[in-house]
């Protein structure tokens, strides 16, 4: 890639896009999608635990960008899908019950990382769009493969993979909300202060 500086669009950009630099972007996105994976808290009524992936995926895919959020992503359901255990409970492979979610993490990285190449992410009403899509997102790729791996109808699946979720994942948006916007004042603000001191 060129190392030229690109208008920035993400909040990686701060630097010149090198190929050296978006290998290291995307496995950086990677750990922390696996890291966050690894801490979830199980329910006792429902395969799908608390976890904080959700929020990484999004975080990654709006700072890295549409390509490299998703490429994050990727890697993780591969790594994962191919035996290491990245996945919540260190789970791996494919058949188990919240696949689905994973799954969506690429898609939802992909979507939410274009929403923020568009300008999203930079105010709180547009961020809680991005985050509020990103969600919807996880829903539709997660249920239908939960209601399969169960043997359920999508109505059970949508009871057992959504409304336990629904304030949870509520926090998280509004979370977002505000750390997406505040890094993007951080990075204004520390951008002003090194012209300043030029």
């Amino acid at each position: 890639m060129s190392s030229t500086l690109a208008p920035r669009l993400y909040l990686a950009d701060r630097w010149p896009r090198t190929a050296a630099r978006d290998t290291a972007l995307v496995l950086s996105g990677t750990l922390l999608i696996t890291l966050s994976a690894l801490m979830t808290i199980p329910l006792p009524f429902t395969p799908v635990p608390i976890a904080l992936s959700t929020f990484t995926v999004f975080f990654v895919g709006a700072a890295l960008g549409s390509l490299r959020g998703m490429l994050s992503s990727l890697l993780y359901l591969l790594l994962g899908a191919a035996g290491a255990p990245v996945f919540s409970y260190g789970q791996s492979g494919v058949a188990f019950p919240t696949f689905g979610y994973i799954v969506g993490f690429v898609v939802a990285a992909a979507v939410v990382g274009r929403l923020a190449g568009q300008g999203a992410g930079r105010k709180v009403m547009s961020t809680l769009l991005l985050a509020s899509v990103g969600t919807v997102i996880l829903y539709v790729c997660g249920v239908p493969w939960l209601a399969l791996s169960l043997g359920v109808d999508l109505g059970m699946a949508v009871m057992l993979g959504v409304v336990p979720f629904v304030i949870g994942d509520a926090i998280k948006i509004l979370a977002l909300s505000a750390v997406l916007p505040g890094a993007w004042k951080l990075l204004a603000m520390l951008e002003d202060h090194h012209r300043g001191t030029k």
